[in-house]
């Protein structure tokens, strides 16, 4: 029988959440279990590629649904807000000012931690992986390290686990990565990178030009990687 999950890592079938289910195995040595979110998000294309990427390491693959589309406020719920081109500034950008994207979901980060973090307690895990970074990022204000840290302080003080002094840790390990220390980590430990999938835009291919596909892109050359999702002779779902 094999050994029970130690870990849970918040799966969305990108990149990211990918080469931290490799390092969350790497870690507890059992398969991490895996915790997607089907939020009403723009396309359904990235949740078959968690779905890929969980069965590719034998994980439990729980999917929660959330329907943030019924609130709207991000082009990745709302079919009527354009994705915009990553060369595109917004209005705020262009009178010199600090901009969060149309891309930034309200509150997603701290509802997907909310639901892990009950998950790993009811199941008595030991930790929740999370893939934000702080470095080549579309500037979300959720995948920020003062974000987690506010977060492990609501676990410790919120949950069973935590008042009895074992609280569930929140582990960001790409946090302080570039994309491409992201790439070059994941195919060291041989994570799926084939399999994931990262453009905010639905269709048979990415579209290379919304921001997620050009830091995606921006990665795998710094790193002195082919990106393998791009290879046609790739079989994804």
């Amino acid at each position: 029988m094999p050994a029970p999950a130690r870990h849970l890592v918040i799966l969305s079938g990108g990149l990211d959440s990918t080469v931290c289910m490799a390092v969350a195995g790497r870690d507890s040595g059992p398969s991490p279990v895996a915790l997607t979110f089907d939020y009403g998000q723009r396309h359904r294309t990235e949740l078959d590629r968690a779905a890929a990427v969980a069965a590719r390491f034998r994980s439990e693959h729980l999917v929660v649904e959330l329907d943030a589309s019924r609130w709207g406020g991000s082009a990745l719920t709302d079919a009527t807000v354009e994705v915009p081109d990553a060369a595109e500034p917004n209005a705020q950008q262009a009178q010199g000012e600090q901009a969060i994207p149309v891309t930034y979901v309200p509150a997603r980060n701290i509802i997907f931690l909310s639901v892990a973090l009950g998950v790993a307690e009811a199941r008595d895990l030991d930790a929740v992986y999370l893939g934000v970074n702080a470095l080549d990022y579309s500037g979300y204000p959720d995948c920020r390290p003062e974000f987690v840290e506010a977060f492990r302080r609501v676990a410790a003080v919120g949950q069973k686990r935590g008042v009895e002094g074992r609280p569930v840790e929140i582990r960001t390990p790409l946090i302080e990565l570039t994309k491409a220390g992201i790439v070059r980590l994941g195919a060291d430990l041989g994570a799926p990178l084939e399999l994931t999938w990262s453009c905010y835009r639905a269709g048979p291919a990415p579209c290379g030009r919304c921001d997620a596909c050009v830091l995606r892109a921006k990665g795998f050359s710094d790193a002195g990687l082919d990106d393998p999702a791009l290879s046609p002779s790739v079989s994804t779902p």
